[in-house]
C-alpha cells in the first residue's frame, strides 16, 4: 500500500464514481463540512473499493465469478461492478439486512443468499461457499485494493479543502478509514483523522487498546453498516499507525444526527453514514476553531425504519417525549391532565388511557401521553408543572421504553 496505489485507483474510477460534493454544514455544527457519499450512484462509498478490486481480476478470475459478504453497501458495490464488467456474482447477506439493501443488490442481477443474523455469520458462510465453488472472494474491507479505492475519498477531500484540520470517519471493519487516513496523512500529515464507532460495536477501539485485533462477542446497533465484530489485520495495522484517535457515539446520538441531516441539510443518511456527523454534533472531539469534515458514508436506509429513527432522534433532542402518570379514575380527571400539559405549550400527539391496570382496585388508572416539545428544558417545564399540580409523572428516557410506552 502506498499513495501511488490510491492515485491509480482514482484514475481507474474516474468514469465510474461520482466525485461527491463537500457541503458546508454550519446549520449542524460550526466549521463542519460533509463529504456526501450518500450521493454515490449506489448510495454509499463502497462502490469505490469494490469496483477497483474487481477491475484488478485477470481474465481467468473474472470467468470464475465472484463471491462477497455484506450487510448491504459492499453488496451493492460488488453487484454494480459485476453488472458493468459482465461478471457473475453471488452475494451473501445476513437475514437481518435492511430489505431495501437486499432488493437493491438483487436489482443489479447477482444472486443473493441470506444467511445468519450478523455480518460475521454471512462472511463465514460466504468463505465456505467460495471454497466449494472456486469463485474469487471480494473482501469487504481487509484488502489493499479495497482500501486504496476507499482512499480516493481522502484525495477528493484534500482537493476541495486543502487546509482541512480534522476528518471524522465511521469505522466498521476499517477499510474506509484506512484508505482515507493513508491518503490524508501522506499529503497533509498535520490533519487529524479520527475514527467514529457505534458504542456497542467498537471493535477497532477495543483492538487498538489491546494492541492487536480482537473480536467482540456481539454487536448491536442501528448502524448496521458498521456492526462488525472484528477489524481486519491490514486495516488494524494502518489504523494503529495513522489514526489520531477513536470516539464512540450512541444509537440515540446517531438517530439525532440522522434527524438533523434530514431537517437541516435535506440529506438522507443511514445509521453508519450519520455516525461521523453525530460525533461532531455531540462534541466528541476537540474541534473548536478547526475546519472539520465528517464523512457521510451512505444513505441506504429503509423508509419504514427511518420513521422509527426520526422518532428516536426527536426524543433524543427533546422534541418529543413520552410521559406516564397515575390519575384517579373519576370523571374530569383526564381532561384536567390534558389541560395542565397544554398550558405549558406542549402539543399532545396521543393519549393512552389504561383502565386495565394493576391499581384498578384502588380506583386509579394510568395515562400515557406522547407530546411534542421545543427542547429538553421544555420537557422539564412540563414535568415540573405536573408535579406542582400533585401528579407524579414518569418520563420515558430509553428508546426501548419509548416505543413500548408509545405503543400502549
Amino acid at each position: 500500500m502506498d499513495i501511488r496505489m490510491i492515485q491509480k485507483a482514482q484514475e481507474v474510477l474516474t468514469d465510474v464514481i461520482s466525485r461527491t460534493p463537500l457541503v458546508k454544514a454550519d446549520k449542524i455544527h460550526e466549521n463542519l463540512w460533509i463529504k456526501a457519499e450518500n450521493l454515490q450512484s449506489t448510495g454509499a462509498f463502497k462502490l469505490r473499493g469494490a469496483y477497483y478490486r474487481i477491475s484488478k481480476l485477470n481474465k481467468d478470475e473474472k470467468a470464475r465469478g465472484v463471491i462477497a459478504a455484506s450487510a448491504g453497501n459492499h453488496a451493492q458495490g460488488v453487484a454494480y461492478s459485476c453488472r458493468e464488467m459482465g461478471i457473475q456474482g453471488t452475494i451473501v447477506m445476513p437475514k437481518t439486512a435492511p430489505l431495501s439493501k437486499i432488493e437493491a443488490t438483487r436489482s443489479y442481477g447477482v444472486k443473493v443468499e441470506l444467511q445468519g443474523d450478523t455480518f460475521n455469520d454471512a462472511y463465514e458462510y460466504a468463505k465456505n461457499l467460495q471454497t466449494i465453488t472456486g469463485a474469487v472472494f471480494i473482501e469487504p474491507f481487509d484488502d489493499d485494493y479495497i482500501i486504496a479505492g476507499q482512499g480516493t475519498i481522502g484525495l477528493e477531500i484534500l482537493r476541495k479543502l486543502e487546509d482541512v484540520d480534522m476528518v471524522l470517519v465511521p469505522i466498521g471493519g476499517g477499510g474506509l478509514i484506512s484508505g482515507i487516513a493513508y491518503a490524508i496523512k501522506s499529503i497533509r500529515p498535520q490533519c487529524q483523522v479520527i475514527g467514529v464507532e457505534a458504542q456497542s460495536a467498537a471493535s477497532m477501539k477495543a483492538s487498538l487498546e489491546a494492541g492487536h485485533p480482537v473480536a467482540l462477542n456481539s454487536v448491536s446497533t442501528i448502524a448496521d453498516g458498521i456492526a462488525v465484530k472484528a477489524p481486519g489485520e491490514k486495516t488494524f495495522a494502518i489504523c494503529k499507525e495513522y489514526l489520531d484517535g477513536i470516539v464512540t457515539v450512541s444509537d440515540e446520538e446517531i438517530a439525532a444526527a440522522i434527524l438533523a441531516l434530514t431537517e437541516k441539510m435535506k440529506m438522507v443518511a443511514e445509521g453508519a453514514g450519520a455516525a461521523a456527523v453525530a460525533a461532531a454534533m455531540f462534541h466528541k472531539v476537540e474541534d473548536e476553531g478547526k475546519k472539520c469534515v465528517a464523512v457521510l458514508s451512505g444513505g441506504n436506509i429503509d423508509v419504514s425504519f427511518l420513521s422509527k429513527i426520526i422518532e428516536l432522534g426527536l426524543m433524543t433532542t427533546g422534541r418529543k417525549a413520552v410521559i406516564s402518570l397515575e390519575v384517579m379514575d373519576k370523571p374530569g380527571n383526564l381532561e384536567k391532565v390534558i389541560h395542565v400539559v397544554s398550558s405549558t405549550g406542549a402539543n399532545i400527539v396521543s393519549v393512552n388511557h389504561n383502565r386495565i391496570y394493576q391499581q384498578t382496585l384502588y380506583s386509579k388508572c394510568r395515562v400515557g401521553l406522547v407530546i411534542e416539545t421545543f427542547h429538553k428544558k421544555h420537557i422539564k417545564e412540563v414535568l415540573d408543572t405536573l408535579i406542582s399540580e400533585g401528579y407524579e409523572p414518569h418520563f420515558i428516557e430509553t428508546s426501548e421504553d419509548f416505543w413500548s410506552e408509545a405503543a400502549g
